[in-house]
């Protein structure tokens, strides 16, 4: 074998031995400066809530919705429907009606599920992926009430004014079904409307 031949054999070894070696949390290589942090732990959460009707039964105009206001980190006031996390025991329907009274002050009861959002976000050192199940609820008495310290203002909003008023994309999608099933529903059959505690006139 001539000197060059022996030459050229040495490098492609060289070259085999490097793109073996391996690598390490953002491509870089071991002993190398490039030091990957901690692995965040991830965990699950899931919540339930929804959105409650005032005035099922009635003329479509009158028909109105609970939402709740929360002031973020930036002081926006932002709109969205009443939540929180099923606690031990609790069906996802009873979370949702026990939210509802808990953030808005006023009793109500499922009708229908209107869909799940799930998003992903960081907290504490933790990736949390949440899982929300929301439900159209029909109002059933009490008053309005920010009682709640999580809770900033809260408010009847016309059920045609909710896709300007709610602040995120996916539930204003759940708006949109909510109208679909309204649309739909035997009104006939929703709870009696001479029950004590019902709906406003």
């Amino acid at each position: 074998m001539s000197p060059a031949e022996r030459a050229n054999r040495n490098r492609r070894s060289s070259r085999r031995r490097g793109a073996g070696a391996k690598k390490t949390a953002h491509g870089a290589s071991p002993g190398s400066s490039a030091s990957p942090g901690p692995r965040m732990r991830t965990v699950r959460e899931t919540s339930a809530g929804g959105l409650v009707v005032d005035g099922l039964g009635g003329p479509p105009e009158k028909l109105c919705a609970a939402l709740i206001g929360r002031t973020d980190r930036r002081g926006r006031l932002l709109w969205s429907l009443p939540k929180g996390h099923i606690e031990q025991g609790e069906t996802a329907e009873e979370t949702a009606m026990r939210e509802v009274r808990e953030e808005t002050g006023v009793r109500s009861s499922v009708l229908a599920e209107l869909g799940s959002i799930d998003y992903w976000f960081v907290t504490e050192g933790r990736r949390v992926h949440k899982t929300v199940h929301h439900y159209l609820l029909r109002y059933l008495g009490g008053e309005l009430s920010d009682a709640d310290v999580e809770v900033t203002e809260v408010a009847w909003v016309p059920l045609r004014e909710l896709r300007t008023r709610l602040a995120y994309a996916d539930e204003r999608k759940l708006a949109d079904i909510a109208d679909q099933l309204i649309a739909e529903m035997d009104h006939t059959r929703l709870p009696d409307a001479d029950e004590p505690g019902a709906p406003r006139g």
